[in-house]
């Protein structure tokens, strides 16, 4: 306790001190002094520890009032030299503003880039700058913010154009650049420096001060107690459970207080959790560590001495006080960075900015963001700096890396992640720096490594570090230290990564982004310094390469299956990381021939030494075939080691292709080192890729495992192919064109291992007797086949620029056209389909709308591009990028094309453009004698088929080859002019026979053979297509031989009059079809007619039945009793409904029954929710369940009971056999897995057992009401007489009831007025249901009660009827509400489902009092009434106003049976429901004319004499009521006014009872309320026998109703609740609507993003949720904001849904663009949000980052689902839809 009364002590003798300080005086002794460091530290040292951390709890509130006043006070006297208000006011005002923005993103801010003009998507602009600036109208992207970047306008270097927004625009008069420090004098200037020096260095001493217990020299206090903090440190190594967990046991706190504790320690990096004396402190220290060092190292736990606390705490508001002044002026920044940078003593790397770089990895998360965001305000926003500080940066980059790859915290509060703001400056300790975070054991984005960002981005800083700092030579060299794993042959073995080390490689791979960042803006100009550096760093690029080439190598596993799936992913991840790194290395070599050409010879050498390790061990062997030889090595694929990462060879193809498209190897092929070639050198690794690939195709590797299908998977893939199968595929293209094809193809089937069967002499026909295995054979075709397309790969891929002679855009066309021959798709599914830049940009935009046509979205689906029909002609069956399934896909539709446009069904191969000259001579390959072999042998199994060894796609391929071979030789006949003779005679080749001893037939004459083969029915076009073109490439030949003046516009003819022949055959043979067609359909019908009328009686008796069992209210509505009365549905007039039986069939024992009241019991399936849609007033706090009187509804409708059906009917007992299996199951669910199911049997919910719809519990079915056609019916006053006394003997009998002692003077005034004879109190009349009805009334009533008022079940409450006609009339209400929201007719418009479950309700609510006790149920009536009609015995009546009239007349007429039971008079239910009617509406429009607001001043309408009378009436009623009430109503001229108020407000009210009295008494409804035409108001009037001038009722019986009325006014609830003592409502009551969101999204992440969390101070909140009811944000997934329900933690979301939806939750969770379901604890799920991008597409994650804008008409879908209580529905089939949602805790949103 002694600490305690210690701290008590010392404020008094503290607040002395504090008064009688002055910072005045303070400052001016400064400045006398000789040795001002000095006096600052003792100041300091006196103070600090007096305001900081002075007890167990930290008051951040005082503390910062205290070091204004005390610390930093004196230092800003000092500073300017006289008070700092003015001082600091005039330096801003002489300050010329920055051009640069220089604001720093929040955690989720909102930031946009443009995707036109930004340099790389590092440049981003916040929401501000964004609106003003001309990119708003360009096509940009926005993401949310990790925090800490800032925003870029006003950096010229960062934006091709626009680079200033409207705010940030340079005035021309500062143009010429002055020195900001000429505006201060010499004096303030050496002030500023002084104070600048001292503050930063005592911040920079503190934060890297590592002494636990002591102080820097100069800083010790004068008394110094014994009070230690025992201090806890954040790591990304300990989850938030064993942080907390371990808390517990040390500080023995509660589970709350661990909590918080460790989302401070998450967010701060560190937090005191113990406050005491040393040996206090280390106690809980040694149990912290000693609890966490069991599996990993141990939490970091020190005990500091409260001194050093209180020090490093003021060092943080330093460098923070800092950041504030240098605000105000351009001059102070200046300073402070010269102090910053100025080197110390010792010299290199001695400046404070060094040492806080090198020290970042040991300061806790706190510190390293508030000096991070110091840096940025300062050394990063001036230009001149920022280059000084780069260097710094560079310089040390190495080290800070190391550390960061040892530290355990993320990048982003690394010192590394600041690179994006220096490399991306085309312009720094770099090593340092990332070795440090790799040591560090946070995230990147807490590492000063994280500042690469702001400055490798600048395209002048990156290029001056790359010639200055050889900075790209440090990075990959940084790079490859930390990639320590090798084999024997030098290159990187990633085996069975640990944990440990996987953690380190995602932390190298930061390194790779640096190196984007350097590379991502290409040099215009090249300095001689420049291309020597970037030559060396190519140099450590190629080292790096050596490394990878044939790295995880694999080979064949024969016999037994793998046993260890090796390690794949490590090496991918490297690939997929390096891939746009080789992609900009070589667009940098493009852009100056002469580093290309160094490039290239660099990159051959580095090849020529990778191979020279390989080629010893294997035997040369000489290959012929066809009359032609060629040397090479025996290999195979199948037996020996193979690589699929081969980047060496990879980039020389890069560089080979653009020699060719940069014309280098035209202009200068003298310095190229091409002679020295060895093509079957560059060939071989390429081809023993793709010869890998087809063989695990033909299932040769299987044994091989998973991870060689991945690998080939991911080599095809589009993250991955344009360096991988791309470039091997140039490669081959390449070395293929500098060989004899004949050679090359003979080389590539040795590699397929297939050259034996295409070599022998008469492989045509011995081939497919030899070999018996089906196994081999079959593996054969498959390899076959993909060596045939690999051959068409070769030649006909030419849409790389360079290969052929095209466009880049080109190649991005023919992607799209391809991917949309497949099926139309979305914008996003074809952005995924397309290679990305580094930009992230895939070139899509340019030129989509030159290949397809956009279809717009509904308000489901998305929108989706479709192919232009002339684009169609451009595709290629045998497309490179392809997949299997594509590839079927795309053939089955674009067959399907045809056949609809009546086409012929071949798919020709396309036209296709030249090749560069470079790679001319691939076309050869199609007219070589090997190739013609092949296919003459293909072709010759295809005529004589036996055992199935050649296949049909073999066959494809082939046909496909010739197809290619014949339009090339069509092209080069259409180009060439007279002179030159065509070299390329490809049908010369194909109808010559081959050579004397074998004689084979011609591939010309094989393919006519094949013409007629009956089993080649599918290929038929193509054939006829290929024996056309010979023919029309003929003529062509035979018209330039003989005279080149005819053009070859023959050639067409002829071929035109072929395919008209076709035409016309086909049109011919599709007649007959349709005539054909249409007599069967005539003799079918014929058919039919016959039948029917042979079988009449049958038809007319089944038709009957159906009418029958057709649901009973459509057959109600369409059968009008009699035709020429006015249909009514109350009172002693009423309609009588048809008798007729009602039949209905069970839907599980397919039995039909009667409903009667004496059957067995039939129930509808139902689902009863608490609801607020209809509430106007969410303030109301949630009753206590056990002690509510739920008998009067407010009009406010805070809470309602809601009851849905899906409208299917079963048998009460099978019912019941059915849940009760369910529940069994559940049972044993339970014991075999842990996972919540979509219903919760607990709570009595299943499954319809027919649509699946989620249910709680059933209605009964019960007959209608027999109407009672009585004698004359008494009026109004009889009535009431009749009524008054029949109650009066109803309180007797109650009393009677009770136990003895009530007053007996009472009961003698009792009996003088007896009951009349004919109401017998005492008889208890016999319900008249049979047993299981009875059973299914106490089923659906208890259910009702239970969940409407959240309690345990208790049939015996007498508050279950009340629930259930709640619950009736709060149905009909809200379907009321549904129906006018969309604009449907009152009747006729319902789905049955909801028609059924409203007359059920009905009729259940008229029988329910049979199954509760009689008195109960009549306690309830007498109370009912007494609201209405003052009654003595009832003392708490609510007033007029807190009473909602629906629910009123419908609990009256509901509980009027348990009185009319025991009446014998012959008084009519209807009569006395006509009364009741009548009076409730007279009291709800004296309710609106209570509350019927000001008039607003409107145009007087004088209306005609129509209105008239209702005018005066309501006038006339109006005084009367300001008689009984005085001023408390205002006067009101205008009876106009009046009328139209109460005409519109009661509306709804008619509406209700309409519906109400229509399903309770079965009347058919007029044909006029099905329709939305006029005069509905005198139809419903009619129909509810009411006159349509409702004031009659009042006025005809004035004086009855003249002493109700002054009861109901004089209510002393009235006068309060009008002068505003309760909640008045006004009628109507608006339809309640999700609140209005913003169009533009980004407005929403803007609002959430200054959302911080309301528990944990000030935070930012990481998963702000906006609630779509009510419009709270709330902090959602956090541990800070779960509260306790019912004894259980639940996130802030599900305890907002209790006070919000009850229960029910819509939610949009902002970060994510995703809405959210919730419903109860444990149900949950994610809804496709109404934001839509361009495309029509949701972007659910945010993750493209396409600007999304508000689709009204999915809003409007969720508010439906929302207002028709199907939002738990919904969850029910999207849970049962999809199993991973069942397992997410929905409670912790």
């Amino acid at each position: 306790m002694a600490a305690a009364e210690s701290d008590r002590e010392v404020p008094s003798a503290l607040c002395t001190e504090f008064l009688n300080f002055s910072a005045k005086d303070t400052a001016s002794k400064w400045l006398q002094v000789t040795d001002l460091y000095k006096e600052v530290y003792q100041h300091l040292a006196r103070y600090v520890p007096k305001i900081y951390c002075l007890g167990p709890n930290l008051n951040p509130q005082s503390e910062d009032l205290l070091a204004q006043l005390l610390l930093q006070a004196p230092l800003e006297w000092y500073l300017c030299g006289e008070d700092p208000s003015t001082g600091l006011a005039k330096l801003e005002q002489n300050n010329q503003p920055s051009q640069l923005c220089g604001h720093v993103f929040r955690v989720g801010e909102p930031t946009y880039s443009c995707r036109e003009c930004a340099a790389d998507p590092t440049c981003v602009l916040c929401m501000q700058c964004f609106l003003g600036s001309v990119h708003k109208e360009h096509r940009y992207r926005m993401t949310t913010s990790g925090g800490g970047g800032f925003c870029d306008c006003g950096d010229t270097e960062a934006w091709k154009k626009g680079p200033y927004c409207q705010k940030h625009e340079p005035n021309i008069s500062d143009s010429c650049q002055e020195d900001p420090l000429a505006h201060l004098s010499t004096d303030m200037i050496a002030r500023c420096y002084n104070v600048f020096a001292i503050v930063l260095k005592y911040a920079v001493d503190m934060l890297t001060w590592d002494k636990e217990d002591e102080l820097p020299p100069g800083l010790e206090p004068p008394d110094r107690g014994d009070t230690y903090y025992c201090m806890l440190f954040n790591d990304e190594v300990h989850t938030y459970e064993q942080v907390i967990y371990t808390l517990q046991k040390a500080v023995n706190c509660t589970q709350k207080e661990a909590v918080s504790f460790a989302t401070t320690v998450d967010r701060d990096g560190r937090k005191s959790v113990r406050f005491g004396d040393f040996a206090f402190c280390e106690q809980a220290k040694s149990v912290i560590v000693r609890n966490t060092s069991r599996q990993s190292k141990p939490l970091r736990v020190q005990v500091m001495h409260s001194s050093v606390v209180a020090h490093q705490c003021f060092a943080l508001k330093a460098l923070h006080w800092l950041g504030h002044v240098i605000g105000y002026s351009d001059a102070l920044r200046r300073i402070l960075c010269q102090v910053g940078l100025e080197r110390g003593p010792e010299g290199e790397n001695s400046s404070l900015v060094d040492t806080l770089m090198l020290c970042d990895s040991k300061m806790w998360k706190g510190a390293r963001n508030v000096y991070h965001q110091l840096f940025m305000s300062s050394l990063l926003m001036d230009l001149k700096y920022k280059k000084l500080f780069a260097i710094q940066f560079a310089k040390n980059y190495r080290r800070l890396q190391t550390d960061f790859m040892e530290d355990d915290h993320e990048r982003v509060v690394s010192v590394t992640s600041l690179s994006v703001q220096l490399f991306t400056v085309p312009t720094m300790n770099y090593e340092r720096l990332q070795s440090d975070y790799v040591k560090d054991d946070h995230d990147r984005e807490f590492s000063v490594t994280d500042l690469s960002v702001q400055m490798f981005t600048v395209p002048s800083l990156a290029r001056m570090l790359i010639t200055e700092e050889n900075l790209m030579t440090t990075i990959i060299r940084t790079f490859v230290d930390h990639l320590r794993h090798r084999d024997l042959q030098g290159r990187f073995q990633f085996e069975r990564y640990t944990a440990q080390q996987a953690f380190k490689f995602r932390r190298v791979q930061s390194l790779i982004g640096d190196l984007k960042y350097v590379l991502i803006s290409r040099p215009t100009e090249w300095s001689d310094q420049l291309r020597e550096k970037f030559l060396e760093g190519l140099d450590t690029f190629l080292e790096l390469f050596k490394c990878m080439q044939g790295m995880d190598p694999v080979v064949r596993q024969v016999g037994q299956h793998i046993e260890m799936e090796p390690e794949w992913e490590a090496a991918f991840t490297l690939q997929m990381k390096l891939t746009h790194i080789i992609s900009m290395m070589q667009e940098w070599c493009a852009t100056d021939e002469r580093v290309l050409i160094e490039a290239y010879k660099k990159c051959l050498t580095a090849l020529t030494h990778c191979h020279s390790g390989f080629t010893d061990g294997e035997q040369p062997i000489t290959l012929s075939m066809c009359g032609h030889s060629v040397d090479t090595i025996r290999y195979c694929v199948s037996q020996e080691k193979v690589s699929i990462h081969l980047p060496v060879s990879r980039l020389l193809a890069g560089l080979h292709v653009l020699l060719s498209k940069m014309e280098v190897a035209y202009r200068f092929p003298e310095q190229l080192p091409l002679s020295e070639l060895s093509p079957p050198m560059l060939i071989e690794h390429p081809l023993r890729c793709l010869v890998l690939c087809a063989q695990v195709h033909a299932g040769m590797w299987r044994r091989n495992g998973f991870s060689l299908v991945n690998q080939i998977y991911y080599y095809h893939n589009v993250k991955c192919r344009v360096e991988m199968f791309d470039k091997d595929l140039i490669m081959l293209q390449a070395g293929a064109s500098m060989m004899d094809p004949n050679h090359f193809l003979m080389i590539v089937l040795s590699r397929f291992e297939l050259y034996h069967i295409f070599s022998s002499a008469d492989c045509r026909k011995s081939y497919n007797r030899e070999n018996t295995n089906k196994d081999v054979v079959q593996q054969n075709n498959t390899l076959i086949e993909e060596m045939l397309h690999l051959i068409m790969m070769v030649v006909g891929e030419r849409f790389e620029a360079g290969v052929g002679q095209v466009e880049g855009c080109d190649e991005i066309k023919r992607e799209i056209i391809h991917q949309l021959c497949i099926r139309p798709m979305a914008h996003s599914e074809l952005v995924k389909a397309l290679p990305e830049n580094e930009n992230k940009e895939t070139g899509m935009e340019r030129v989509i709308d030159s290949v397809a046509s956009f279809k717009k979205p509904g308000v489901t689906g998305r929108g989706l591009y479709e192919l232009r029909p002339e684009c169609a002609k451009q595709f290629n069956l045998y497309f490179h990028h392809y997949s299997r399934a594509d590839q079927s896909k795309a053939e089955e539709a674009q067959r399907k094309l045809k056949r609809q446009n009546g086409e012929d069904m071949a798919l020709p191969p396309p036209m296709l453009p030249p090749f560069s000259p470079l790679f001319a001579s691939l076309v050869n390959i199609l007219q070589c004698d090997v190739l013609l072999g092949m296919l003459g042998a293909v072709l010759q199994w295809a005529v004589e088929p036996s055992g199935g060894h050649w296949s049909e796609s073999m066959l494809q391929r082939v046909l496909h080859l010739i197809g290619m071979g014949l339009l090339e030789e069509q092209q080069q006949l259409k180009n060439s002019s007279e002179d030159h003779d065509v070299s390329f005679n490809f049908t010369l080749k194909i109808s010559r026979p081959g050579e004397a001893p074998s004689n084979t037939a011609s591939v010309l004459a094989l393919l006519e053979n094949l013409q007629n083969a009956p089993h080649l029915e599918v290929h038929k076009d193509m054939i006829r297509w290929i024996l056309k073109m010979v023919a029309s490439i003929k003529t062509m030949r035979e018209l330039t031989a003989s005279t080149y003046t005819v053009t070859a516009s023959g050639s067409h003819g002829q071929e035109e009059m072929v395919c008209d022949k076709d035409k016309a055959e086909r049109k011919r043979k599709a007649e007959m079809a349709r005539l054909r067609r249409e007599k069967i359909m005539a003799q079918m019908s014929e058919m039919q007619r016959h039948f029917i009328n042979e079988n009449k009686e049958l038809f007319q008796q089944s038709l009957e039945e159906l009418y029958a069992s057709a649901s009973t209210s459509t057959s109600l509505e369409h059968s009008p009793t009699s035709s020429d009365a006015a249909l009514v549905c109350v009172g002693p007039r009423r309609s009588r409904p048809r008798e007729k039986r009602q039949v209905v069939t069970c839907i599980l024992c397919q039995e039909e029954q009667e409903i009667r009241a004496d059957s067995k019991a039939m129930v509808l399936a139902a689902f009863v929710q608490r609801s607020t849609v209809m509430s106007k007033n969410r303030k109301r706090p949630p009753h206590d369940p056990e002690h509510y009187d739920p008998l009067f509804m407010h009009p406010d409708l805070s809470f309602g009971t809601h009851t849905g059906s899906c409208g299917h009917i079963m048998h009460s007992h099978c019912w019941q056999r059915y849940f009760e299996a369910v529940q069994a199951k559940e049972q044993r669910r339970q014991q075999r897995l842990r996972v919540h199911t979509s219903y919760d049997v607990g709570n009595g919910e299943f499954l319809c057992p027919l649509c699946e719809c989620l249910s709680n519990t059933v209605i009964p079915l019960l007959p209608g009401a027999k109407g009672s056609n009585s004698c004359e019916q008494p009026g109004l006053g009889q009535w009431l007489k009749i009524s008054g006394q029949q109650i009066k003997a109803m309180h007797s009998a109650h009393r009677k009831l009770q136990p003895v002692g009530v007053d007996a003077v009472e009961e003698t005034v009792e009996e003088q007025c007896p009951a009349p004879e004919s109401f017998r109190i005492d008889y208890t009349p016999m319900s008249p249901y049979s047993s299981t009805i009875k059973e299914m009334l106490t089923t659906f009533g208890t259910a009702t009660y239970k969940v409407g008022l959240k309690v345990h079940p208790n049939e015996q409450d007498p508050r279950v009827p009340i629930m259930c006609w709640g619950s009736c009339a709060y149905t009909i209400q809200s379907i009321e509400r549904l129906l006018v929201d969309e604009e449907k007719p009152l009747f006729g418009s319902l789905p049955c489902r909801q028609d059924d479950c409203l007359s059920s309700l009905a009729r259940f609510g008229s029988a329910c009092w049979t199954a509760a006790s009689q008195p109960s149920v009549q306690g309830h009536y007498i109370r009912l009434v007494a609201a209405l009609i003052p009654d003595p015995q009832v003392e708490t009546s609510p007033c007029i106003l807190d009473i909602d009239m629906l629910h009123l007349l419908v609990s009256v007429v509901l509980s009027y049976g348990s009185v009319h039971s025991q009446d014998s008079s012959g008084l009519s239910v209807d009569a006395v429901q006509l009364h009741f009617f009548h009076i409730i509406t007279v009291a709800h429009m004296v309710q609106m004319l209570l509350t019927s607001g000001p008039e607003e001043v409107t145009m007087e309408q004088e209306s005609g004499g129509a209105e008239r009378e209702e005018e005066e009436d309501i006038c006339a009623l109006y005084n009367t009521l300001r008689t009984h009430l005085g001023s408390s109503l205002p006067e009101v001229a205008s009876g106009w006014h009046l009328w139209r108020c109460v005409k519109t407000g009661i509306l709804p009210y008619l509406r209700g009872a309409a519906l109400f009295f229509h399903h309770l008494n079965g009347v058919p409804t007029p044909p006029e309320l099905h329709a939305l035409c006029p005069g509905q108001w005198e139809v419903l009037c009619g129909y509810l026998s009411l006159p349509s001038n409702l004031l009659q009722l009042y006025h005809s019986q004035k004086e009855l109703l003249e002493p109700l009325l002054y009861g109901w006014c004089s209510h002393p609830g009235v006068r309060q609740t009008l002068q505003g003592g309760g909640v008045l409502v006004s009628f109507p009551r608006e339809s309640n609507s999700l609140i209005d969101l913003p169009d533009d999204y980004s407005a929403l992440i803007n609002q959430a993003s200054s959302f911080t969390c309301p528990k944990s101070g000030g935070d930012k909140s990481r998963a702000p949720t906006l609630c779509l009811v009510c419009g709270s944000m709330l902090c959602s997934q956090s541990y800070c904001c779960q509260t306790e329900l019912d004894g259980e933690d639940v996130g802030a979301c599900t305890a907002h849904t209790f006070a919000c939806g009850a229960g029910v939750g819509i939610f949009l969770r902002v970060r994510e663009s995703q809405v959210l379901f919730l419903s109860g604890k444990t149900k949950g799920c994610f809804y496709a949000p109404p934001y839509l991008d361009d495309y029509g597409e949701t972007d659910q994650g945010l993750r493209r980052g396409n600007p999304l804008h508000l689709c009204r008409q999915r809003y409007r879908k969720i508010q439906k689902l929302w207002r028709q209580h199907s939002v738990t529905e919904e969850i029910g089939h999207a849970q049962e839809a999809n199993q991973t949602l069942v397992g997410i805790d929905w409670q912790h949103l």
